[in-house]
């Protein structure tokens, strides 16, 4: 069972996240200190062609040095509603505007060292218009058939593990 939170010291405020330490009273009465990362949450979007491909892209991560193959996704800016940043993320991200975004699931992306919540949606009657990256993003756009992105999770190609969460979660319960 949860016990309350005694009290938060923050370590950290960076531009997108904040880093803090959480004491708690432990089972057995001692004190448990936890460092955490705090975070708005995030909109990942699964975008879906009328022909059924599925929209991936190619994202720079920086911070492991790759090119990855993903779903697009965006932090929530403050206030905003998941649905709302999932829209605007992936018209930015893909140049695909969606007609309609429909959520599918929410998880933590990794709940032992941070309390993001991923909010995942399905987007279809994609409409193309144009990207609107970041200064900072380098992302490359494909729409793939469903059975290669199949081949791709089984492959190891896809590595990021909110698209393979997403991506399974919809194949088991939507795709054909």
């Amino acid at each position: 069972m949860m016990r309350a939170m005694k009290s938060r010291e923050l370590l950290l405020k960076a531009a997108v996240f904040d880093v803090a330490r959480l004491t708690f009273e432990g089972p057995d009465g001692r004190e448990i200190i936890h460092d955490v990362i705090e975070h708005p949450g995030a909109a990942v979007i699964l975008p879906q062609l009328d022909d059924g491909r599925v929209v991936l892209i190619r994202n720079l991560r920086r911070g492991v040095g790759r090119v990855l193959w993903e779903l697009p996704a965006g932090i929530l800016e403050a206030g905003e509603a998941p649905e709302v940043c999932a829209a605007r993320e992936v018209e930015e991200e893909t140049g695909y505007r969606a007609g309609t975004i429909a959520p599918l699931t929410e998880f933590f992306a990794s709940p032992g060292i941070l309390n993001e919540r991923m909010y995942g949606f399905l987007a279809t009657d994609l409409v193309p218009t144009a990207q609107a990256l970041d200064d900072t993003e380098e992302i490359q756009v494909f729409p793939i058939p469903q059975w290669q992105v199949r081949d791709m999770l089984r492959d190891g190609h896809i590595e990021d593990a909110k698209t393979i969460a997403l991506l399974l979660y919809w194949m088991h319960l939507y795709a054909p």
